[in-house]
C-alpha cells in the first residue's frame, strides 16, 4: 500500500523558559525551538505522544 503517509502541522505558541528541561528537550526533538516555529511532521504514535507531552506548548494546526 504505497499511500500518502499521514501528516500533522504542529506550531509552538509557548515558551520553554521555566519549564522542565524535559519540556524543552521534547520540543526540540519535534523541531520546534522558537516562537511561532511551524513544523510538518509523520503522523505516528510516538510523535502524538511528544505532542501530548507539550500540548501547553504547542498548537496543532492542520491534520492531514
Amino acid at each position: 500500500m504505497a499511500g500518502k503517509k499521514k501528516t500533522v502541522t504542529v506550531k509552538q505558541i509557548g515558551s520553554p523558559l521555566r519549564r522542565d528541561h524535559r519540556q524543552e528537550a521534547t520540543l526540540v526533538g519535534l523541531g520546534l525551538n522558537k516562537m511561532d516555529r511551524v513544523r510538518v511532521l509523520e503522523d505516528t504514535p510516538s510523535v502524538r505522544g511528544m505532542i501530548a507531552k507539550v500540548s501547553h506548548l504547542v498548537a496543532v494546526v492542520e491534520e492531514s
